[in-house]
Order: C-alpha cells, then sequence, then structure tokens
C-alpha cells in the first residue's frame, strides 16, 4: 500500500500557479506602461495592437478584426459573432482565422483593475512558413481533416506564451529590440499557437488546399467588392466549392451567411464615412452600395441599435 502525503502533490501545483500569477502580474505592468488610457492602441510593431478599457460597456460595440490572436491579461469580454458568442478572460486566449465582423463588450474592467488585452494580426503565409516547421514530426501523413468549424477558437495560455508576450511588448521600450528581436518573439508566439490545443485550427490558415483558405480567398473579394451586388455563384467559383458546399462552409467558418457578412461590411463602412468624412446618410449609403434610404435606415438602425442621425450625434457629443 502506498501512502502519498496530499500536501506534497499540492505544493508543486501551487507553485506553478504563483509562478503564472507572476508573470501575468509582469506583463499587466507592462501594458498599463503602454497604454495610460483606454481605446486601442497600434505598437511600433506591425500588426501589434494593445487594448485598455477602465470600465464595463453597457451596449455591444460594433468592429471589424482581421485574423488575429487576442491574449486577455485581465479582466475580462464577451465577444459575438454572427450567432457564436464568446467569454473571454483573464489568461486565455482566442483565435479568429478569417477577418470578421465582431462585437465586443466589456464585462469585467476598473479603473484599478482595467481590462487589458493584446491582439496579434495573423499572416496566413506566415503561418504557412512556420507549419512546414511545426507539423511534420507531429502530423508526417498531413494535417488531420476538421469536420466541424467556428468562427472563434477559445482556451488557457501557459506560462510560456505569457512569458514569450511579455517579451515582446518589453521589446517597444527600445527600438532596436523591437527591429532585430521582435520577428524572433513574434515567431515563437505563432509557434506556441501552433502547438496549442487550437493550433490546427491556426494551422489550417496556412494550407492553400484547406476550407478555411478557400473561405477566406471569398472573404477578401468581398472585402473588396462589398458595394457590388453579391453573386453567390462566383464567391462559390472563388473558393473552389460547389454553391451548396461554399453556403456551408462559409456559415460554419463565419457563422453568418455571406449576405450577412456584406451587410455588416457596407454599414461598418458607412458609419465610417459618416464619422471621418462627415458625410450624411444617403451620401455615405450610395457609396456603399445601398439604392434604397428606408432599406439603409432600418439596417443600420437594426444593426448599431439606433437610427444614423441619433448614432453618429451620439458619438460626437460622447467625444467633445
Amino acid at each position: 500500500m502506498v501512502i502519498t502525503n496530499e500536501s506534497s502533490i499540492s505544493q508543486p501545483l501551487a507553485s506553478s500557479n504563483q509562478l503564472l500569477d507572476a508573470e501575468v502580474a509582469r506583463l499587466v505592468q507592462l501594458l498599463s506602461a503602454c497604454t495610460p488610457q483606454d481605446g486601442v492602441a497600434g505598437m511600433s510593431i506591425p500588426g501589434l495592437y494593445i487594448v485598455r478599457y477602465s470600465e464595463s460597456t453597457p451596449d455591444f460595440i460594433k468592429t471589424f478584426y482581421s485574423p488575429s490572436l487576442g491574449i486577455v491579461a485581465q479582466g475580462a469580454k464577451s465577444i459575438a459573432v454572427g450567432q457564436e458568442a464568446y467569454s473571454l478572460g483573464r489568461c486565455q486566449m482566442m483565435m479568429l482565422p478569417v477577418a470578421l465582423p465582431v462585437s465586443l463588450k466589456v464585462t469585467e474592467a476598473s479603473p484599478t483593475e482595467p481590462l487589458l488585452t493584446v491582439r496579434l494580426e495573423l499572416d496566413p503565409q506566415k503561418m504557412a512558413e512556420l507549419v512546414l516547421k511545426v507539423y511534420p514530426e507531429v502530423y508526417p501523413q498531413g494535417l488531420p481533416q476538421v469536420s466541424q468549424w467556428r468562427a472563434g477558437y477559445i482556451t488557457d495560455t501557459d506560462i510560456n506564451m505569457i512569458n514569450a508576450v511579455s517579451r515582446l511588448i518589453e521589446c517597444l521600450q527600445n527600438p532596436g529590440d523591437t527591429e532585430l528581436l521582435g520577428p524572433l518573439i513574434l515567431e515563437e508566439i505563432l509557434i506556441r499557437l501552433l502547438r496549442s490545443p487550437i493550433g490546427i485550427h491556426a494551422a489550417e490558415m496556412g494550407f492553400a488546399d484547406s476550407s478555411v483558405h478557400h473561405i477566406a480567398n471569398s472573404i477578401e473579394w468581398l472585402r473588396k467588392n462589398f458595394s457590388q451586388q453579391i453573386k453567390v455563384a462566383e464567391l462559390a467559383k472563388i473558393a473552389h466549392m460547389s454553391i451548396s458546399s461554399f453556403h456551408e462552409h462559409f456559415k460554419a467558418v463565419t457563422s453568418m451567411t455571406p449576405v450577412q457578412y456584406q451587410k455588416a461590411l457596407r454599414l461598418q463602412e458607412a458609419k465610417r464615412l459618416m464619422l471621418s468624412r462627415q458625410m450624411d446618410a444617403t451620401t455615405a449609403s450610395r457609396l456603399v452600395g445601398y439604392i434604397s434610404d428606408s432599406q439603409f435606415s432600418r439596417d443600420y438602425s437594426r444593426f448599431f441599435g439606433a437610427s444614423p442621425r441619433r448614432d453618429i450625434a451620439k458619438i460626437r457629443n460622447t467625444s467633445q
């Protein structure tokens, strides 16, 4: 009979948690120093953003994300993509394999402990290069077929990933480090992503014959031509799929239909035009492809929760 000491078993676990907490605290300190004010701040390393919010938000914020990896160091938020909803908290990361319209809501934040998130945009070509380094030994017969897709994938981060992100943020303090060490640490972070529980979904970004890659090609066309009328047959051709297969895969990867995706693009671009170029609703709606003022107003109100006039006026009054 073997008698084990429960306290001796729990000690390594407690020590491991303490090390993780210390590394997360270090990352929080670095992020706080980089972003003393609330908002989304682009860093000198291309594709690196730090997000800070000091209070929870009552409503969802509509925005658009490129393929990206988000890591929460402190606080929590909710993310809605199409019909899917996700909750993301401390020491968790979320990967979006394709460009998506998303809705964000800050659920846990305060002035003393703000929401702090690191976001890295993912380059499919870079992912393809790293897949060749990471997967030959793990999957010598090639990447296993993925039968189910989602718009986003969440998993817990480990101390090694947190440490790598901390070192990347530290590079920002020295231009020489940013230029010489930044790319190396970025590559390390991507390799750790590929080796994580959600790595196979990140790897699909880099495989030219994967369904995710094919859908990404059609999304790229939509983003460049969102003001044009959608022809699903053409999108399916771009994705090298039949029309029925394209519909099925597009909905699985984005959690929305092509028409819904296009509508989100149009409405967000119209809002940007009204805010940044002082356009009226009619002019903005025509530029993004609408031919009916009433239809634009209905779609805008349903999407943003207020009419174009009221929504833009509220934003301008808040920013003053």
